[in-house]
């Protein structure tokens, strides 16, 4: 296999890997935080992988990330995508595809320890609305 970078991919390629770890990490913290009826852990990790939870997350995390971090985060905002959930708005939207793309760039750069620890550092957000 060809050693690759992140940055051989584009923004769009980062959020498609983010989002899938992104929601496994959650999955799994869910389930690691003790017993509870299946529909319980998916009502719960919904809540965090949801556009709107996430949007919300990408303004708290300014405080932790690095200038690098921001940059990515930025870059992966900047995507421009036509498919828009109903149950967020395009800003939000956006938002929450710059967090998917940073934990998809750290996961390509073998950075998984700090992409777990903004998983981690997301999950501490105070619960606010929940999606629909």
């Amino acid at each position: 296999m060809v050693a690759v970078t992140p940055e051989d991919f584009s923004p769009v390629a980062w959020a498609y890997i983010g989002d899938a770890y992104y929601e496994l990490a959650m999955r799994v913290l869910t389930i690691l935080e003790g017993p509870k009826r299946m529909s319980a852990v998916h009502k719960q990790t919904a809540h965090y992988v949801c556009a709107s939870f996430q949007a919300k997350a990408a303004h708290a995390l300014a405080e932790i990330l690095t200038v690098k971090e921001k940059e990515i985060l930025r870059r992966g905002r900047n995507i421009r995508s036509g498919n828009v959930p109903k149950s967020a708005s395009a800003t939000e939207y956006r938002h929450s595809t710059g967090v998917e793309s940073l934990i998809g760039y750290l996961y390509l750069a073998q950075e998984e320890e700090r992409a777990l620890e903004i998983i981690r550092f997301i999950r501490r957000i105070e619960e606010g609305e929940t999606c629909g």
